[in-house]
């Protein structure tokens, strides 16, 4: 079957509409992240499919933009009674997110969620050494823990003792302006309010503490941005009451649920190494390629984000080091640069 008669197997399942959001975490320039121009093109979904009684989210991304997912599942909750969200393999950080924000979250054995505290990045971030015209993200749980290993591993709680542990922290080298830290602070803060409202939003209404000890997992206490979390622990340990197991609700979803992720895998080349050399192409000195690293679609619309890439090879002058001096070797590389990019 093809991805439209994928997708409305699913729906039949279901009794639900599906809309598929996918995004590329290719390694290099082909990838993509969750970001607000979607909205705009999921709004044209949703016009089209109307007032329904469910909607399913067909979801996976390594995440992106943390302002999108109370902007996105606000506005699918307007077209629909139950929103839920399918999740074929990763649906991390960003999109950890808006799947927090649905009332059924349905995951098969190879599904995974992650945790959603950000790493930020502004002006006043310190510069990256190897490229002073970036700056080095900032982990906000790194952040936290350092003062944490500080107050309870160290038992340092003496406010004078910790102001020279904060000036030791400013101090760094890279040095970090304490404008920085306060964009950390105002990050999580933030984080921990969208989170909140996204669980508040739900149909079936979350007790508060149960909220207070999903948002504390999900934003505190699992410790590393890339431990993943599968669906048993969501939803016994964590407390995700919403999960379902796909099997459980129909035992042919999880076949189709992987088949149409199997489709957009082979479109979109998911898991294929990047490298400009075999991009070029042999005995080829200058190629271009186009990459489909987004896709929003249902049965009756379908939109792609296209990147286009141009490799050229050509010689460049690498320095040496001989018995003589420093010399100049002529050197044979593949250069490349993106030539346009959008939503189609």
């Amino acid at each position: 079957m093809n991805k439209k008669q994928l997708i409305q197997q699913i729906e039949r399942i279901r009794g639900s509409r599906v809309i598929t959001y996918l995004t590329s975490d290719r390694q290099g320039p082909i990838n993509a992240r969750v970001a607000m121009d979607i909205i705009p093109i999921i709004s044209k979904q949703l016009q089209a499919i109307g007032k329904t009684g469910k909607i399913d989210l067909f979801l996976y991304s390594a995440g992106g933009d943390t302002m999108v997912p109370w902007r996105l599942v606000s506005m699918v909750r307007e077209y629909c009674d139950k929103f839920s969200v399918l999740v074929p393999y990763k649906a991390h950080s960003a999109a950890t997110m808006i799947a927090l924000g649905a009332d059924e979250i349905v995951m098969s054995d190879l599904s995974e969620l992650s945790p959603i505290d950000p790493s930020t990045a502004n002006v006043f971030n310190p510069p990256d050494a190897q490229n002073p015209q970036n700056k080095i993200p900032i982990s906000v749980e790194d952040v936290m823990a350092y003062f944490d290993l500080a107050k309870n591993k160290f038992g340092i709680k003496n406010d004078e003792e910790l102001s020279r542990i904060f000036n030791k922290f400013v101090e760094s080298n890279p040095q970090i302006h304490p404008l920085a830290l306060g964009n950390v602070n105002r990050i999580h803060n933030l984080i921990r309010i969208l989170a909140k409202r996204l669980l508040k939003s739900h149909k079936s209404p979350m007790k508060e503490e149960e909220i207070e000890k999903v948002v504390d997992y999900f934003t505190e206490k699992l410790y590393s941005h890339q431990y993943f979390i599968g669906r048993k622990e969501a939803k016994e340990d964590l407390g995700l009451k919403n999960v379902i197991y796909a099997e459980t609700a129909d035992p042919l979803l999880v076949k189709i649920m992987t088949e149409l992720y199997e489709e957009y895998k082979k479109e979109m080349d998911l898991g294929t190494l990047w490298n400009p050399e075999n991009e070029l192409g042999l005995n080829t000195m200058q190629n271009r390629r186009d990459y489909k690293i987004a896709f929003i679609e249902s049965w009756q619309l379908s939109n792609h984000f296209e990147l286009s890439i141009e490799y050229k090879k050509q010689q460049v002058n690498t320095v040496q080091q001989t018995p003589q001096g420093p010399i100049q070797i002529p050197q044979e590389q593949v250069i490349w640069r993106p030539v346009g990019q959008g939503w189609k």
